[in-house]
């Protein structure tokens, strides 16, 4: 979007608009024909958009992977693509890393010491892990919109879109053996149908050690030029018919409909690229209201606690390995965005996005107004989302403070308020002992899963912590009832109250829980200091909901007409919608870039460059011993260059976000050249505003991925499994 502000000055907003390169965009795959084909193949794209995206037809989307959680499988976290005609399929390393870690122990660290099936018998399950794959998709706005009026009220609308959407839902799901998702573009003005054929079966195959999936870890995350081999491999399984099945030893690998060559023939500068994949979420219509929330209370509260939050969890990891693991996939999740958070102001500032934002909506508003009929649609607009933003502004910052520090702090006594359902049903009058059983059962899963990853000491240093930050940023009047217990007992002493708790509490043990829930009763879960501070923040958070919920209707309003209007002004141009996890397509060509004055970074790197950031003092920059022993021996087999050097990473101008982790990179014949893992420091703007001379995207090279699967692990068994491309 930085593009059309850029041009703003001296010329209308519809002129910037069309000066839009075709390397900003997330396309919709059903619309590529009318919009994007011709311009690809001029970059370089040798195939036809049939071959991308064909209903009738095996084509590559069949190919592509949407990764998902049981109950959410619509909600992709990452992305892979199918590499054999065995259900075979990459990802990143950090897309694995929960079932890796969920995989491991001290006796098996398969963090530590990687993970390799050499044999389909070997490889491991991963229960609530979905991979979608697309059927089909179809623009339904008509449908979805054709019971709505300008009269109605926003919350009126969207209750009777709401139905007409869960209707072609149901129609097409009872019509096939599929499962369908309607899905709001361009902020409610346009809906798309996407159809998927959703398998529950997935197994891990393959990792390489931390050391090198996650090199360089938060130091270099977000950082060019980078040497991180970023990359797991899972399996899909299918019952004996090849139809989606929960696990079963019976089950067979899927047999599917395209997978994707790989070719090892390399990538040059200004080659054709592009990628295929479930971006989560972008947000470049926000208005400059919004970019204020986002980074004066989202980003850096975000980034603020988080780093209290980092600190503790890293300190206990390094201190202690069954910690380490525990820890590890928590660590990572929440370090993931607590740089970016900080990175994206950074550039947001060093861009100065917001006059941009400012510019266009100073265009926007010369449009609107020009006639007095379009004055009456949209003239309001942009004056519902300032005021929106303006009446919420506390409460929003009260809301991200009670997230991140006491929502997703510590974890003991969110744990323990999910007994509330047992104790309700123990303090009824008719006891219902099925009912009561059954929830016990549940529980005791629940418990089995949360103690495995969860230690008592780090836990607590956690509360204390986090409930003292949350204390110096929100006033007492605002704070949950817990807080006035702390005051007036503890005199604000917080590490004297965690203490007390995680002494007393029966959740705060697995033992002490196991002893609990065999004999239960309403009386000691209600009395339980857990439970009373987890049933005190739910409290709040539901009170603080309410108030978010005041400004709501008009907020949706007024970002509907906003885009509505852009989307008139550009009615004739392409406009990509914000990314909404479904599945996109971006293009672009390899290239390196300038971030500031005599700092010229070129389009790879090499595996000399591993070698060069080793650092044993630091868990970050670990080189394994036999990685430095096949690279003193130049042993890179097939994969090395023209000049004997093993590539290990290259750049993209591409448009992706989180969620194309572990994308497809394919080039102009529709072959696998390396997968996406990461965006540029310089450009962490990017979910809000592109930056096309900055923007790039971090690309695994798939030779170094094939030279550590053949080489460094001995799994030829997988190399031979893909249609490798010389």
């Amino acid at each position: 979007m930085r593009k059309l502000a850029s041009l703003v000055l001296g010329l209308s907003l519809l002129l910037t608009f069309s000066t839009a390169k075709a390397d900003e965009g997330m396309w919709l795959l059903s619309l590529l024909k009318k919009q994007n084909a011709a311009e690809m193949q001029k970059m370089g794209f040798k195939l036809s958009a049939e071959d991308i995206y064909d209903i009738n037809n095996n084509c590559m989307k069949d190919a592509i992977v949407g990764l998902g959680r049981a109950g959410r499988p619509f909600r992709h976290f990452c992305t892979g693509e199918i590499i054999s005609n065995q259900g075979l399929f990459l990802t990143n390393h950090h897309c694995g890393f929960p079932s890796i870690q969920s995989h491991s122990t001290t006796e098996h660290d398969y963090l530590e010491d990687g993970f390799w099936a050499y044999d389909k018998s070997e490889e491991l399950t991963n229960e609530g892990i979905t991979a979608s794959i697309l059927v089909r998709m179809e623009d339904v706005t008509k449908k979805v919109l054709s019971t709505v009026n300008d009269e109605m009220t926003e919350d009126e609308r969207y209750a009777a879109i709401e139905k007409v959407a869960t209707e072609i839902e149901k129609a097409t799901e009872e019509a096939s053996e599929y499962r369908a998702s309607v899905k709001s573009m361009f902020e409610g003005n346009q809906y798309f149908l996407f159809v998927y054929e959703i398998y529950e079966d997935v197994r891990l195959v393959g990792a390489p050690p931390q050391s090198m999936g996650k090199f360089g870890g938060d130091t270099d995350n977000w950082m060019w030029p980078r040497h991180t081999a970023d990359f797991s491999m899972f399996r899909i399984y299918t019952d004996a018919n090849g139809k989606p099945a929960k696990y079963a030893a019976t089950n067979i690998p899927l047999k599917p409909k395209h997978h994707l060559p790989v070719s090892i023939k390399g990538v040059q500068e200004k080659d054709f690229a592009m990628i295929m994949g479930f971006p989560g979420t972008t947000n470049r219509y926000l208005t400059s209201f919004g970019l204020e929330e986002t980074m004066n209370i989202t980003n850096q509260n975000r980034y603020d606690i988080r780093t209290v939050k980092l600190d503790i969890m890293m300190k206990d990891m390094l201190k202690d390995p069954k910690v380490r693991i525990q820890y590890a996939s928590k660590h990572a999740g929440s370090a993931n965005y607590w740089k970016y958070s900080n990175e994206q102001n950074k550039a947001l500032t060093s861009l100065n996005t917001m006059a941009a934002k400012k510019e266009i909506e100073s265009e926007y508003n010369t449009w609107a107004n020009k006639k007095s009929k379009r004055t009456a649609k949209y003239g309001d607009a942009l004056n519902m989302i300032e005021k929106s933003y303006a009446d919420r502004k506390e409460v929003r910052y009260d809301m991200s403070f009670l997230s991140e520090a006491l929502l997703q702090g510590a974890e003991m006594y969110m744990f323990a308020y999910r007994s509330t359902g047992l104790m309700k049903k123990l303090s009824a009058d008719t006891l219902d002992q099925d009912a009561i059983a059954k929830t016990v059962e549940g529980l005791k899963g629940s418990a089995k899963g949360f103690y495995k990853d969860y230690n008592l000491s780090t836990d607590q240093k956690l509360m204390a912590a986090l409930f003292a930050k949350y204390a110096e940023n929100i006033p007492a009047e605002k704070r949950p009832d817990i807080f006035k217990v702390i005051a007036e007992e503890y005199n604000n002493d917080f590490e004297k109250f965690a203490a007390e708790v995680y002494s007393k509490s029966v959740f705060a043990s697995e033992e002490s829980f196991n002893k609990f829930i065999e004999n239960p009763t309403a009386e000691v879960i209600e009395n339980d200091m857990a439970y009373k501070v987890g049933n005190s923040i739910i409290a709040l958070y539901r009170t603080i909901s309410g108030e978010m919920d005041k400004g709501a209707e008009q907020l949706r309003k007024g970002k509907r007409l906003f885009v509505d209007g852009l989307m008139q002004i550009n009615k004739k141009k392409n406009l990509a919608p914000d990314a909404n996890s479904t599945l996109r397509l971006t293009y672009g060509t390899v290239g390196g870039y300038s971030p500031k004055d005599a700092v010229i970074f070129k389009h790879y790197t090499t595996l000399k460059g591993v070698m060069e950031k080793e650092d044993s003092t630091s868990h970050e920059f670990k080189v394994p011993a036999k990685l430095k022993e096949l690279y003193k021996n130049r042993d890179f087999g097939q994969y090395a260059d023209k000049e004997g050097n093993l590539h290990a990473c290259f750049l993209t101008n591409s448009d992706i976000t989180g969620g194309n982790s572990g994308s497809p990179v394919i080039n102009g014949n529709g072959e696998l050249i390396g997968t996406a893992f990461d965006g540029n420091s310089e450009a962490m703007s990017g979910d809000i505003d592109f930056e096309d001379n900055l923007q790039r995207c971090i690309n695994l090279d798939i030779r170094y991925t094939l030279f550590i699967i053949e080489k460094y692990a001995g799994a030829k068994n997988l190399i031979d499994e893909m249609t490798i491309v010389k």
